[in-house]
């Protein structure tokens, strides 16, 4: 076998053979939650729409709070009981130990930056909004429930990860919408929760794709029902339509005039606006997440050759 064939069937037979596709989409999301930060908390304009989306919230959705409670008072326990029991049956059943412990670390990562991003980096100045005065971004409960389901993803095998994809990221996005609509806390809290997810996510992947090289491995998509594309495109839909309803309901209410004080809107499009958000951010860095992790995994028959 010559040289050159030799360099590329090694290149094709390594997962996550391009480590700066990883290294740019955690960068990316680190970029993108230090901009929510700033459009939805620094700014006035950010705050008032933020603040709008959360008083309106109770007008728009008053009769789902009661099981959101319940759910939200659950999300901790249940979320702690999916991610244990996954891990632990990958761990006992197929001895991936060390995918077990990045799983973790990436739960571990992920809710101490959100803990020390709320309570130690980011504050909520006061920019002429009547808001409370304490900074809530990011949403622990998101976070938690978010970083739940990616443990899950990663430590899952290639054929799965589609359909967890789709799952956890139709879990996550309830999670959010839970603390959204029970009042807990602002869109931009729970989109920030996502990102910080999202970049430690694509760390624990990357670590977990090149120490588990062997065992990341499958077929393509159509593999098995679980590695269907219509898990993707379930991601992908109402991730895009999310965000395009978002910010088409955002700059509407900016062209029309929003109401003078938040909450006291005739039409709760700020609620719409930060709710559509929640789901097409969620869900479109589910997709992001399942398309990079499958372009990523080794496909059978690239084994080395020499």
């Amino acid at each position: 076998m010559s040289t050159q064939q030799s360099t590329t069937s090694r290149r094709t037979s390594t997962a996550a053979r391009h480590p700066v596709l990883f290294v740019l989409g955690a960068l990316g999301c680190f970029v993108a939650l230090g901009w929510t930060y700033w459009a939805f908390v620094r700014t006035t304009t950010g705050q008032f729409a933020d603040e709008s989306a959360w008083a309106e919230a109770g007008i728009a959705a008053p009769d789902t709070q009661a099981p959101f409670l319940r759910f939200l008072d659950s999300l901790p326990l249940i979320s702690v009981f999916i991610a244990a029991a996954v891990i632990l049956f990958v761990t006992l059943g197929r001895r991936r130990w060390g995918a077990a412990g990045v799983a973790l670390a990436t739960i571990v990562g992920a809710n101490l930056t959100t803990q020390l991003l709320k309570n130690l980096l980011f504050d909520r100045p006061d920019r002429g909004v009547p808001t409370l005065d304490f900074n809530s971004l990011p949403s622990g409960h998101t976070t938690l429930a978010a970083s739940a389901a990616a443990a899950v993803f990663l430590v899952v095998s290639p054929r799965w990860r589609p359909l967890v994809a789709a799952a956890g990221g139709t879990y996550s996005v309830l999670a959010g919408a839970a603390t959204f609509i029970n009042l807990w806390h602002r869109p931009a809290d729970v989109v920030a929760a996502y990102l910080v997810v999202g970049a430690w996510t694509l760390i624990g992947g990357f670590v977990i794709m090149r120490t588990g090289n062997h065992w990341n491995v499958w077929g393509g998509f159509g593999e098995s029902w679980s590695a269907s594309r219509v898990w993707l495109m379930l991601c992908w839909v109402p991730g895009l339509i999310g965000l395009a309803l978002s910010s088409g309901l955002y700059l509407y209410v900016q062209a029309i005039g929003p109401a003078p004080v938040p909450g006291t809107a005739g039409t709760p499009l700020f609620f719409w606006s930060g709710l559509s958000l929640i789901v097409g951010v969620g869900f479109t860095l589910s997709a992001t997440a399942c398309w990079l992790f499958a372009s990523q995994a080794r496909l059978r028959g690239t084994e080395l050759q020499d």
